[in-house]
């Protein structure tokens, strides 16, 4: 019997490994899913493809599910968030000579600790004000697509430090392999993007990192795999086989020994197409956090397997709560509902049990930086 072909998009991000991994490392073939992986330039053009169904799966941001389902500012079209792809690996960053004024005007950047998102975020506050005072433009953020990990998680940093994303700064949206071009050329003056594209900005001596996302959320859901709900229900057999791969794949990525291994199959050109150092460094969960420092352990900086690996509705839930909070999105009867069902992880939790995995706990004592509780969890009619 011949395998299944699927199709899948992907942009060169670190996180693309688990379906790299399930491709290149056997298995996907082993679960009879001839799996072709397609590099894009853009998460829009994975969203369209997606769409029309020229791929049946996608490397996917989390809260783009969300947003399709529910038909804000794209297509409706209900999506699934099949498997979690990851956790954490984002970071924010800014130019070096943003990074110089938040020094000069507050002392933030590079003292201790270096990656606090309160001890950052009062730097650039202050950054911000002495531009106003001058005169100057106000700093240009951008992250890489409007319903993305990356902007809620800028935009909740700003407010949380007071700093307002609608007037205090200027956010726009670009790929992530722009980012550091644009931050070099003075386009823009920071982002929030995935990696490694933050290490490849220190090590150009364009950028300096300020926090990561696992300093803002310590168990931060971002990449997922992704699919039309009505694929996967018209291909059961498949879905689930492909996210059994997933699921094996991610396990292997996870493992130290093999973090070489795939640093170097990742650095291709097929892929992420940056030096495999900078990838490994990452996937150890070190970083350099300005030019021509040390690297710097990030405890939980990303991880894929586990927990990691299991959608979680809470997580959908905030997504779509910070996307009203933002006036991305109106308020309906079912939204919430069905912001849920995307992340309700059956698929995941069916091949989990048949691998054998213990399904871990979820905790509910989860926080934000500023201390607020993680509490999303669907209300009842909602």
């Amino acid at each position: 019997m011949s395998a299944q072909r699927i199709v899948a998009g992907f942009m060169p991000l670190l996180d693309c490994a688990v379906l790299v991994a399930a491709a290149e490392c056997g298995f996907a073939a082993q679960e009879g899913i001839d799996l072709r992986l397609l590099r894009e330039t853009s998460w829009a053009n994975i969203r369209d493809r997606l769409i029309v169904g020229q791929f049946q799966a996608a490397h996917l941001l989390g809260p783009m599910t969300v947003a399709a389902t529910l038909g804000a500012g794209q297509l409706r079209v209900p999506m699934l968030a099949a498997a979690a792809l990851g956790q954490g690996g984002n970071a924010i960053s800014v130019s070096v000579a943003l990074y110089a004024e938040m020094n000069t005007v507050a002392g933030g950047g590079g003292g201790e600790p270096a990656l606090d998102p309160v001890v950052q975020g009062a730097a650039l506050r202050h950054a911000i004000a002495e531009r106003r005072r001058r005169g100057a433009a106000p700093p240009v953020f951008a992250a890489v697509y409007p319903f993305s990990c990356h902007m809620i998680e800028l935009r909740y940093w700003f407010a949380a430090c007071g700093i307002d994303p609608d007037q205090d700064v200027q956010l726009v949206v670009l790929p992530p392999p722009l980012v550091v071009d644009a931050l070099r050329s003075g386009q823009i003056d920071g982002f929030c993007v995935g990696a490694p594209w933050s290490a490849v900005a220190v090590a150009a001596g364009a950028g300096c990192v300020v926090t990561t996302a696992s300093h803002l959320w310590r168990q931060p859901s971002e990449k997922v795999l992704g699919m039309r709900r009505d694929w996967a229900e018209a291909q059961p057999e498949n879905a689930l086989a492909l996210v059994r791969a997933v699921l094996r794949a991610s396990e292997w990525c996870d493992e130290a020994g093999n973090h070489r291994e795939l640093a170097a199959l990742l650095a291709g050109p097929r892929y992420v197409g940056v030096p495999a150092e900078l990838l490994y460094e990452n996937l150890s969960g070190r970083m350099h956090l300005v030019p021509g420092a040390q690297a710097t352990m990030v405890p939980d900086f990303l991880g894929f397997s586990r927990a990691a690996a299991l959608p979680r509705a809470a997580h959908a839930v905030w997504y779509y709560r910070q996307m009203l909070r933002w006036r991305q999105c109106a308020a309906a009867d079912g939204a919430e509902a069905a912001a849920a069902a995307c992340f309700d992880g059956v698929l995941a939790r069916q091949a989990a049990i048949t691998l054998g995995w213990d399904i871990p706990a979820t905790s509910r004592e989860e926080c934000l930086f500023d201390g607020q509780p993680f509490d999303a969890m669907p209300q009842t009619g909602a």
